[in-house]
């Protein structure tokens, strides 16, 4: 299965059209196009939506697209890391070729995807905003009185000079840990600890972590680098990472899967297909070989090797649970496709509302944001169409992995977000407590 994937993944060459659509991408030449489903728009089947014009809808539906994929390659970040510790793992295994040959290519690709989106992010923002810029409240820094106390400390100057060699702590916290998860972890650390790490360790580099993404979002920063050493500590760990994967493959493809069908449509007709568009059809094409990987170990690899320690049980459901919890407890109201609290898009909903897209004063800005976030709308309604269809496939991709708990295995707590009762009471939440701040970025 991997030998052929590989081979298939080769000769494809859709990463190269990737790369000469993001090469030739100019927004003027798309900006009068949809670039998807005009239900994949940013605020779509709220009031504010039908109240604005043909080209905000536009804007909207290709801020939608930007969004997505700005998150997108943040995950794919995830993917380039973990990809290369999981592949050492394998590696030092031994017997894997061809899985590592598809792991190292699958890495390669993910490069250029995440090019691409920044690239086209940024030349959309650019063109939309212009100079434009999200007002950030100011950080306070060390006051003059401080840095002059600093400076002038009366400590004994024999004392201020003497060198006392400095301890690294991050290298022995990182050995530490290593060490720990190793002897909690199947197979002892000694065959198959990840190549990649040892690597890292022989040149005396810290734990490689991510802070964005998937993964990013549902692993505090304070326990990412057990994350990255329990990823590249055992074969079964290493086969884990590619159920988080999975997941973010299936949650990509719910809602790339009708850019990829609005491709096929407009080429059908001849109609103009915006670089955008192509691009979301040539990534799912690409990401289909990921998307088997990811399957592929996840749901049967993973047997092949000891079953799980106590630790890894535990470490895997509970990045599970957490996935669920930050990624698919919840249900947008303003963003089809995403299963999660509304919280993090206000700040940013409410600078495209004042921006010149839209020029909208503070308190009418606002309004119109309670009314999108705290009111029932045609929204939420769609969102449940793509939650009920993705809660379906997810069942079904996490039924073999019997090491899961029953209430990741059937993904219960997506099955608890999907309620707009809830959605509203969390959103109606988190914009009163964002209300002070957006009135303080009014008056900067």
């Amino acid at each position: 299965m991997a030998e052929t994937t590989y081979r298939n993944n080769c000769e494809s060459r859709y990463t190269e059209k990737i790369e000469s659509i993001e090469g030739g991408y100019c927004y003027e030449a798309n900006r009068s196009h949809y670039w998807g489903p005009q239900e994949l728009s940013l605020f779509f089947g709220t009031n504010l939506y039908r109240q604005s014009t043909p080209e905000q809808k536009l804007a909207l539906n290709h801020l939608y697209w930007v969004t997505q994929y700005n998150q997108t390659a943040a995950t794919e970040a995830n993917a380039v890391l973990y990809n290369n510790v999981t592949e050492g793992v394998f590696s030092a295994v031994g017997g894997f070729g061809a899985l590592c040959s598809e792991l190292s290519l699958e890495t390669e690709q993910e490069h250029q995807h995440i090019h691409a989106f920044h690239a086209i992010g940024y030349a959309t923002r650019k063109a939309l905003f212009g100079s434009e810029r999200i007002v950030r409240p100011r950080l306070s820094s060390l006051s003059a009185t401080s840095r002059r106390n600093t400076k002038n400390s009366s400590a004994p100057p024999s004392l201020l000079s003497l060198k006392i060699p400095a301890l690294n702590w991050t290298k022995l916290q990182d050995e530490a840990c290593r060490l720990m998860i190793l002897k909690l972890s199947s197979g002892g650390g000694s065959c198959s600890y990840s190549d990649f790490l040892r690597s890292q360790q022989r040149s005396g580099k810290p734990i490689p972590v991510q802070r964005a993404g998937l993964l990013g979002q549902v692993v505090p920063a304070s326990l990412s680098r057990i994350m990255t050493i329990s990823f590249g500590a055992s074969p079964f760990s290493a086969c884990f990472f590619y159920a988080i994967r999975y997941l973010a493959n299936i949650l990509l493809k719910n809602y790339e899967h009708s850019y990829f069908q609005f491709h096929r449509s407009l080429e059908r007709a001849g109609d103009f297909i915006p670089a955008p568009t192509a691009i979301s059809y040539y990534h799912m094409l690409d990401e289909s070989f990921h998307t088997t990987t990811s399957q592929l170990i996840s749901q049967d690899l993973y047997k092949e090797f000891p079953r799980p320690t106590a630790y890894e049980h535990l470490m895997a459901n509970l990045i599970f649970y957490r996935g669920q919890q930050m990624m698919l407890g919840g249900l947008s109201a303003v963003l089809p496709g995403i299963f999660r609290s509304d919280s993090t898009f206000i700040l940013p909903l409410y600078q495209i509302l004042r921006s010149s897209l839209y020029g909208l004063p503070h308190q009418e800005a606002l309004y119109w944001l309670e009314q999108s976030l705290c009111q029932e709308h045609e929204g939420h309604h769609v969102n449940l169409k793509y939650h009920q269809k993705l809660h379906t496939t997810m069942r079904q991709a996490f039924k073999p992995m019997s090491y899961l708990w029953p209430i990741n295995r059937e993904l219960g707590l997506m099955a608890s977000g999907a309620s707009i009762v809830k959605s509203l009471r969390v959103n109606r939440q988190a914009f009163e407590a964002m209300r002070p701040t957006l009135a303080q970025l009014d008056q900067h």
